[in-house]
Formats: structure tokens, C-alpha cells, sequence
């Protein structure tokens, strides 16, 4: 028989847990309001369920948080033209100088999460350029310093034969009586 830990984290625990930070990311709140709403209803930490959702659960449920943040966005921009509409002229010349000065259009759907993500990617692209860039260069000097080591052994090479011809000059005169006779 197996021991349960007391403080172990159920499956009705974990559902409640997702569907409510799902919620609270479709509705504009934070992460952190839906710990701490989990932690009242489980009594536990809200640092405990962060944690949980964080190392466990957020990964069973990636499609759902993209689809609740993309919901989230879509009641955003609904909001912003039902405020539009029903705001005073001068909301709404606030808010098209306000577009304006960002010379970001009014229509245009970009989260700020999309705008860090590309720019994350950007980042590390071009530090993958500046590291393929240094390694080039290195391997241009490795090169460099083999083809250096290749006419080195060469010399070293040519040397040694030089070396063995006159030893074995030396040797066939050691061997004669100095008028060729053996």
C-alpha cells in the first residue's frame, strides 16, 4: 500500500488550478490574483501554486493559455471600440493623438508579448550571427597556423633526409680505405 502525502497535489487540485488562471488570463487579470484565489480555495500557499503551475501544469495547458490570451486580446480590442464609440470627441481625439504619437495603427493587433518575443529572437539571432562570425574568423586562424605547421614539418622533413644522406656518406667513407676500396 502506498502513502499518499498529506500536502500531495490532487488531479481535481491541478483542474482547478488551470481552469482558474485560464480564466483570469481571458480576463485581462494576472497570474499571481489567480494563485492566490487557488491558494483560498485549497488552502495552501499562493507560492505553492504558482509553483506548481509553473513547473507542472503550465505545460499540459499551453495551447489553452495561447488561446486564452489570444481571447483576452480580442476582448481588449473589443472594449477599446466599444469605448470609442461610446467615449466623447475628445476620447477620441486622445486616443488617435495618442496612436498617432506611437505611429502605431489603431487596428494593428500586436501584443507586447509578441513584440518581446520577436525581439528576444532577434537578439539571439544576431548574437548566433557574432558567434558564427568568431568562429569563422577562428577557424580562418586555425587554418592559418596548420598550414604554418605543415611547411614547418616539411623543412623538419627535408632536414632529416638531408641529414640521413650525409651520415650515410659519412658512414660508406668510414668504410673505405680512403681510395675507394672497401
Amino acid at each position: 500500500m502506498t502513502a499518499n502525502r498529506q500536502d500531495a497535489w490532487a488531479q481535481e487540485d491541478d483542474l482547478l488550478l488551470a481552469e482558474t488562471v485560464l480564466r483570469h488570463i481571458r480576463e485581462g487579470s494576472t497570474q499571481l490574483a489567480a494563485f492566490e484565489e487557488t491558494a483560498e480555495k485549497l488552502s495552501r500557499t499562493s507560492a505553492a501554486c504558482g509553483f506548481r503551475w509553473n513547473s507542472t501544469i503550465r505545460k499540459k495547458y499551453e495551447a489553452e493559455v495561447a488561446l486564452a490570451k489570444k481571447k483576452r486580446a480580442a476582448k481588449k480590442r473589443e472594449q477599446a471600440k466599444t469605448k470609442a464609440k461610446v467615449g466623447t470627441t475628445s476620447d477620441n481625439a486622445v486616443m488617435q493623438r495618442a496612436t498617432e504619437e506611437k505611429a502605431v495603427p489603431a487596428s494593428n493587433n500586436i501584443e507586447l508579448a509578441d513584440v518581446i518575443a520577436f525581439l528576444q529572437g532577434l537578439k539571439e539571432q544576431q548574437h548566433s550571427q557574432a558567434e558564427a562570425k568568431q568562429l569563422q574568423e577562428e577557424n580562418e586562424r586555425l587554418k592559418q597556423e596548420l598550414e604554418k605547421i605543415k611547411k614547418e614539418k616539411q623543412v623538419i622533413a627535408d632536414d632529416y633526409r638531408a641529414l640521413l644522406e650525409i651520415m650515410e656518406r659519412a658512414r660508406k667513407w668510414t668504410n673505405t680505405d680512403g681510395e675507394g676500396n672497401v
